[in-house]
């Protein structure tokens, strides 16, 4: 089942278990269960401390492993092949299991060892998916942790009837306790956050309690990573807040125009841009949403420092600051898109194409981004309509050649979609509009994917900062915005091309741009020179 090279690098990982590591399978006689059954004997293989039991009686999903260890309170299972991006996480499953240290935060883990109750959490995951294996990788950690926890991590497409049944439309998906938890990517962090409901309190009074920075970074995107890492080095006192590390970069499924990195994921990409600034004496901020910008010469803010108010109540201050916000999806505005995210309205096609497996799906938007998702949704769906509100497609002619080669594709220019059609639990159509007749269209349909650009993450800023008719923030050729002392980087602002490489090149730029400011403001006054005679 597993090739030689993963078995190869399994092997090495396997060698750092510490107590044995038991596997329960339940299987039927379906082709899944014979996959699974050779992928565990693969794995048994590997190592002595693993041993493999087979149960075809008993009322687990069927295929289904559990991952436990003898003397342990663990209750990990994995209902279906955990490939593809969830590979990593059936490593990380063996080795926590079998005793390896995780390498979370001290204190996190310690927030959930002391979570009080019963929590059975249930995760539907596509193999697909790159934001899933965070929230699979959390949850498996924390019934590690907490015998008081348990967690399956279930494959939507291989376990389509249940999915069906949950009208469970978008990974990640959370249950707890039978009752929908959270939809999307979230960290561990995140999750312990929601579960413990005095920790948003703890962490303010925390944050409240900390010194001035020298520069502040908000924002922990590719610029806010290259911010933080730029000012660090300069031996200032450096923080971050983010209200997500990583920042858009997580939701990217393949990165090839890296300069020296052919090829990468968003995850892992930002995985070690956290990693890097981690290196450096960095306080790191995350989950932290900034609300307001308090410049240092108003009324209100303490003489020579700027403040940034977040959402938790609390307030950081730093003699500078690089706004590194990044930017989101942007959403069609039209009604019933609301009402149907989640059930049926999707912003990732990689994520949650494999759960419209043979049905009828929307693209909105022909750009890069959305005949890129038409191409990856026509290899799975049963067809796809495109919608371009333009009079053409705007995308690649690579890409636009590669899409009208696909049978099942049918493309709609000059199409204003008007509403997301739904019968009260998820999409049933699309309504458009003709924008050369003036004629209304419905299209029947389960699923919309939305592709049609991004929007600023700034509007916390207005009236404060100098912002574009767009909402980017105004710079200068030193990513000084309109605000002594504050700078700004990366998607949020008026430079263009939104590329990876070009934030990493802004925020460096906005940090050295920093420290040359703190050198001026700090300089002493020279003493007069006195007159001679």
């Amino acid at each position: 089942m597993l090739d030689a090279n993963l078995k190869t690098q399994l092997q090495a990982y396997l060698e750092r278990l510490t107590r044995p590591v038991h596997l329960v399978a339940s299987l039927d006689d379906s082709e899944a269960s014979g996959e699974m059954l050779g992928m565990l004997q693969d794995i048994e293989a590997l190592s002595d401390r693993i041993t493999l039991q087979v149960s075809r009686d008993d009322d687990q999903r069927k295929p289904s492993f559990a991952v436990t260890s003898p003397g342990q309170q663990i209750s990990l299972r994995f209902a279906g092949l955990p490939l593809g991006h969830e590979f990593t996480s059936l490593v990380l499953a063996l080795l926590q299991v079998g005793g390896h240290p995780s390498k979370a935060a001290a204190d996190v883990i310690e927030q959930v060892k002391a979570l009080d109750g019963r929590f059975r959490f249930e995760t539907y995951f596509s193999l697909s998916c790159q934001n899933c294996p965070d929230v699979v990788q959390a949850l498996n950690l924390m019934a590690v942790l907490n015998p008081g926890i348990e967690h399956v991590a279930i494959d939507g497409a291989l376990f389509q009837q249940e999915v069906e049944a949950r009208q469970v439309m978008s990974v990640p998906a959370v249950f707890l306790n039978g009752e929908l938890f959270a939809y999307g990517r979230m960290g561990l962090e995140e999750i312990v956050a929601k579960l413990d409901t005095g920790a948003e309190q703890r962490e303010a009074a925390k944050i409240a309690r900390k010194e001035p920075f020298d520069v502040l970074v908000v924002g922990g995107g590719p610029a806010g990573a290259a911010a933080a890492v730029y000012a660090a080095r300069k031996g200032i006192r450096t923080g971050v807040a983010a209200e997500r590390f990583g920042g858009q970069v997580l939701d990217t499924m393949s990165i090839e125009n890296f300069i020296s990195v052919p090829h990468t994921e968003g995850p892992k990409l930002a995985a070690q841009l956290e990693q890097h600034v981690r290196e450096y004496e960095v306080d790191v901020m995350n989950l932290q949403r900034a609300t307001a910008l308090v410049p240092a010469d108003d009324g209100l803010a303490e003489a020579g420092l700027i403040e940034i108010r977040l959402a938790n109540g609390a307030s950081l201050k730093s003699k500078t600051v690089v706004l590194s916000t990044g930017a989101r999806w942007r959403q069609m505005g039209v009604p019933g898109e609301d009402q149907y995210r989640n059930k049926g309205v999707a912003y990732c096609p990689h994520c949650d194409g494999p759960l419209f497996k043979g049905k009828r799906v929307a693209v909105i938007g022909g750009g890069n981004s959305g005949v890129e998702a038409a191409i990856d949704l026509a290899g799975i769906v049963g067809h796809v309509t495109l919608l371009e509100f333009d009079a053409k497609l705007r995308a690649d002619e690579v890409l636009q050649r590669k899409l009208r080669s696909m049978p099942n594709v049918r493309i709609l220019t000059s199409a204003q979609t008007t509403e997301v059609l739904g019968d009260g639990e998820r999409v049933t159509g699309l309504a458009y509009r003709d924008r050369v007749g003036g004629d209304n269209h419905r299209v029947e349909l389960e699923g919309v994917f939305v592709q049609i650009g991004l929007l600023p993450n700034t509007e916390w800023l207005e009236g404060t900062v100098a912002l574009s008719p767009r909402g980017e923030i105004l710079v200068d050729e030193r990513g000084q915005t309109s605000v002594r002392g504050v700078f700004a980087a990366g998607d949020c602002t008026t430079v263009p091309y939104k590329q990876i490489v070009i934030a990493m090149g802004e925020g460096s730029k906005a940090a050295l741009a920093a420290f040359d400011h703190l050198i001026r403001v700090s300089a002493p006054t020279p003493e007069p020179v006195a007159e001679t005679a």
